[in-house]
């Protein structure tokens, strides 16, 4: 054998097209990384494997970001730059915006839960096919996804001076006919008063304003309703002082607001209490017409009559109270996450034995609700969580997920007739969840872009506008007044 034919035989193995397996290999791994967009970039890339395909993802680089529709880095700045204002603030709002605006665009197509409707689910129901927890669970479902949003125009006997105000606050009433709202005023202050719904067995809701505005320098902390004549014949109004203005409680009645009604206004009471963070009305008899306001490092509990006051000393701010029913026990949840009970009847107690029960949060509460069955509380916190509590055995047995909020003072309402929990989060954002199994059944973006004096403020009601109302949504956000409702027939 001559001493080249081997190199001879390799050179015609390469003329015919002939590569021996590593020469395969290797050609392939660098035809993965020719992509001509990349092909300055490719270092910052991972290289994934799934599925039977290669996939190429972004690398986070400090001070970089990667616009996927550009295909290229951009720089960022530490803060905002009239120069180049790209900032990695901006670009998260960038993309909440898109995320925002893309469900509200899917907001506006009919919704439908895998094609179920609340007979089949009854007929499924009655057949044994469907369990009690999932039935329910579905029904609610099923009603959720079927309400529609739909904008209100509220009507006033003042046309020469119409809404330019952006809503702050609303709390409706216990039969939702009445909505007390406050409103921020351009100059400074705020502005509040009623608004009056009336609803139809067909859907439709008429709003009027009425005609008779306060206005305040004062900030408003907290609202709640008031039965001293008759049921919510009142509002409790929580004044923030301001310079040498000082802070108070007020107690207005309803009929004040309303110039057209020849009854007198009623008992019109202010109270010296400064900075109140919450406040709560009790309508058990045993405490008949007694309010509670919760301070910094105490709990005031008046008579609204006599005056007179029981003061109970706490370690911290009391940012949210609620008045049981069945019992004269105020629930108090404090910023310290501490929740706790005070029985009205345990009067002259020096030390903290007055407490009934208590338990605590990881961070502050922003609102407390106690349901029907009063063995049983919901508590919401800055954290973002919200559980369901077993005041018996101080145990949480229940925590609805996905609520945002990080430092803002957001309440929590609860319908248990309809079996829901609604709660706006800081990224503005409603959701609703199942108050059975904790299942969160929708989100709901707010019509207005996010801002974080911009978070709506919601009210609702299974017989939103009266008797002859249906269930619905209250959401006001900056001037917006929008009705999210459904149809029974659903």
């Amino acid at each position: 054998m001559k001493r080249g034919n081997w190199r001879d035989r390799g050179r015609d193995r390469r003329r015919h097209g002939y590569r021996s397996d590593w020469q395969r290999d290797s050609a392939r791994h660098r035809t993965l990384y020719c992509v001509p967009a990349l092909s300055l970039i490719s270092h910052h890339f991972v290289l994934y494997f799934h599925l039977h395909h290669f996939v190429l993802l972004p690398l986070e680089l400090p001070g970089f970001y990667f616009d996927a529709e550009k295909n290229r880095y951009f720089r960022l700045l530490p803060g905002h730059n009239n120069c180049n204002p790209l900032t990695r603030e901006l670009l998260q709002e960038r993309e909440q915006e898109k995320h925002r605006a893309r469900m509200l665009t899917e907001d506006e197509q009919p919704r439908k839960v895998a094609g179920l409707n609340t007979a089949l689910l009854l007929q499924k129901r009655h057949l044994g096919l469907l369990p009690g927890n999932s039935y329910c669970r579905l029904i609610h479902e099923v009603k959720v996804s079927g309400m529609k949003r739909h904008k209100l125009e509220v009507q006033s006997s003042d046309t020469s001076s119409p809404n330019t105000d952006n809503f702050r606050l609303i709390v409706g009433d216990s039969a939702c006919e009445r909505v007390f709202t406050v409103n921020d005023v351009s100059h400074g202050g705020c502005k509040y008063g009623i608004m009056n719904f009336r609803g139809c067995s067909r859907g439709s809701l008429s709003v009027e304003m009425c005609d008779n505005l306060y206005f305040t320098n004062r900030k408003v902390n907290s609202i709640c309703w008031a039965s001293v004549t008759h049921h919510d014949s009142h509002v409790l109004l929580c004044l923030v002082g301001m310079a040498e203005t000082p802070g108070c409680v007020s107690l207005l009645p309803a009929s004040l607001f309303s110039n057209s009604n020849p009854d007198q206004p009623g008992m019109l009471c202010s109270f010296k209490i400064s900075t109140a963070w919450s406040c709560a009305w009790c309508l058990n008899p045993q405490a008949d017409k007694t309010f509670s306001t919760g301070l910094s490092r105490r709990v005031i509990v008046t008579d609204a009559v006599t005056g007179r006051r029981q003061t109970y000393g706490v370690g911290s701010d009391v940012l949210a109270q609620q008045f049981a029913l069945r019992a004269p026990v105020l629930f108090n949840g404090c910023r310290s996450g501490e929740v706790f009970s005070i029985d009205l009847r345990q009067k002259g107690r020096k030390d903290h034995s007055w407490k009934a029960c208590r338990f605590d949060h990881d961070s502050a509460i922003t609102s407390v609700r106690i349901l029907q069955d009063e063995n049983y509380l919901l508590a919401a916190d800055m954290l973002g969580q919200i559980k369901l509590w077993d005041v018996r055995v101080t145990k949480p047995v229940q925590q609805f997920k996905g609520h945002h909020n990080e430092h803002a003072y957001l309440p929590l309402h609860v319908n248990e007739a309809e079996g829901l929990l609604m709660a706006v989060g800081q990224d503005c954002y409603t959701r609703i969840w199942s108050l059975g199994d904790g299942q969160l059944l929708r989100t709901i973006p707010s019509p207005h872009p996010a801002g974080k004096d911009l978070i709506p403020s919601v009210v609702f009601s299974s017989q939103l506008g009266g008797q002859r109302g249906l269930p619905g949504l209250l959401m006001a956000v900056r001037r917006i007044l929008n009705y999210v409702h459904r149809n029974d027939n659903s």
